[in-house]
């Protein structure tokens, strides 16, 4: 009896040792799979609130990876690098170009000094040489709207806004040591080519200790014209290098909030997640995978966006970017399909990749859009780019159509524009004919530019102008 017991003490001491190891894999478990997820949540969050940092910076380093300009917008910093000739299928340099402007790139880097931007008289022309943060913000606008006065302005940089300027010239204060300016200026057609370039020779930049002096950039001894392309970090270095440019880029206190839930997996102002010893195998196994999956959130993000706004603007996403506050959202959604926009005083965008009915925008299918003016100031323009934003090849090198442009109206003035792969055999509709890409996907892009103040807040809220809803055409 006694050796029963013993044996039935022996046997339940072990069941219990199993139990307890049994109910320690399975909370070991559950805590990883809880780790998991938190990093995966935030880890997308962090994805979202980083791409536009990220991507300025890949734009900024493939764009600054040669000596001397190349007349596609590709250059040394503190320099401007000026798009020469028209844009077409070929241009690369930012996506969705304009078709009827030529673009000055210049990259400030305002850890030494100041630069001393001028602006040139200029005539008979629109433009814009708009200011952006490294988040991607349009923080200030020069040019045709703000009526900006020829002459020069001095940038200057964090712990430079004290700094003496010349007279005669103006202060602008930025708090970052690098910004993006990106000018714009109107192209009327390729017999005006000569005189936009004579008007970007005019933006230039200059050394602030070189003010006043007949400054000319140094030749490089050894040039170097081949453009290194780079890439989005991928897997935990997307986090290191945000980590990296956050602490070189001091985010707004506005972003506070954000930072402290991301700050819980590691993620913020010189943090580097891959290096953090703290940080569980479940917790870095998290973040990879939401850097994997961040793209497809980015895209989603853009379908809500899209959808949300489809009604209201007729079939189109509709906005005055530029400008985004804690709507990282739409920022991130911004970079990604048109990295650089302007503020809506500048131009207002709508873009559409379906009809109106919701069906994808094919090459197969052809359309009409009913179109009446749209109240601007300096002129609006249509375009179509393929689903990567770029300029669709065609038989007639007709990308865009424009205030300008040539169309047949209506009786009561309103114009019928026809997006279709193959010329229409009507020659008043062929006038009007924006050709698309045969069988294939496309998107279509409006700008108005310079849109009249008093008329900004109805287009953008769905009361005033709409853009023209896409339809299929009547066979």
């Amino acid at each position: 009896m006694v050796a029963t017991i013993g044996r039935g003490r022996a046997l339940l001491a072990t069941c219990v040792s199993a139990l307890v190891v049994v109910m320690a894999t399975a909370g070991s478990a559950a805590a990883s799979q809880t780790d998991y997820n938190k990093a995966y949540q935030l880890g997308l969050q962090a994805y979202t609130y980083g791409l536009p940092l990220l991507e300025t910076n890949k734009t900024f380093q493939t764009m600054t990876s040669i000596n001397v300009s190349n007349n596609q917008g590709f250059g040394p910093v503190n320099q401007f690098n000026s798009v020469r000739k028209l844009n077409n299928p070929k241009s690369k340099a930012v996506v969705a170009p304009g078709a009827n402007a030529l673009s000055s790139i210049a990259w400030l880097n305002l850890q030494r000094q100041p630069q001393v931007l001028h602006v040139p008289r200029v005539r008979n022309h629109d433009f814009v040489l708009a200011l952006l943060d490294p988040y991607t913000n349009d923080i200030i606008n020069m040019g045709t709207v703000h009526n900006t006065k020829p002459g020069y302005y001095v940038i200057a940089g964090p712990g430079q806004h004290n700094v003496r300027i010349p007279a005669g010239t103006h202060r602008i204060n930025v708090n970052y040591t690098r910004i993006w300016v990106i000018g714009s200026t109107q192209l009327k057609g390729k017999s005006d080519l000569a005189n936009v370039n004579r008007i970007q020779d005019g933006y230039t930049l200059t050394p602030l200790n070189k003010y006043g002096t007949n400054y000319r950039r140094a030749k490089p001894a050894h040039p170097n014209t081949k453009v290194k392309t780079y890439q989005l970090p991928t897997g935990l270095q997307f986090f290191d290098v945000l980590g990296q440019l956050l602490k070189q880029f001091p985010p707004p206190t506005a972003d506070q909030p954000e930072l402290r839930q991301l700050a819980a997996v590691g993620i913020g102002p010189g943090k580097k997640p891959s290096q953090n010893k703290k940080l569980s195998a479940e917790t870095l196994r998290g973040l990879r995978a939401a850097v994997a999956d961040g793209p497809a959130q980015i895209q989603a993000d853009a379908k809500q966006l899209f959808l949300a706004g489809f009604n209201k603007h007729n079939g189109y996403m509709l906005g005055g970017f530029g400008k985004y506050g804690t709507n990282y959202e739409l920022r991130a959604t911004v970079a990604m399909m048109g990295l650089g926009a302007f503020s809506s005083d500048q131009a207002i965008f709508a873009l559409s990749l379906t009809d109106r009915s919701l069906q994808p925008l094919s090459g197969s299918t052809d359309y009409v859009l009913h179109m009446t003016t749209p109240p601007v100031n300096e002129g609006w323009t249509l375009t179509v780019y393929n689903l990567q934003g770029f300029l669709v090849p065609n038989s007639i090198n007709r990308y865009q159509f424009n205030n300008s442009s040539k169309l047949t109206r209506n009786a009561d003035g309103s114009v019928d524009i026809y997006l279709q792969a193959n010329r229409p055999s009507n020659p008043a509709q062929a006038a009007n004919w924006l050709p698309t890409p045969s069988g294939a996907g496309f998107e279509v892009i409006w700008r108005l530019l310079a849109p009249k103040p008093n008329q900004i807040n109805s287009i953008l809220n769905g009361s005033g102008w709409q853009p023209p809803a896409i339809t299929a055409a009547t066979p």
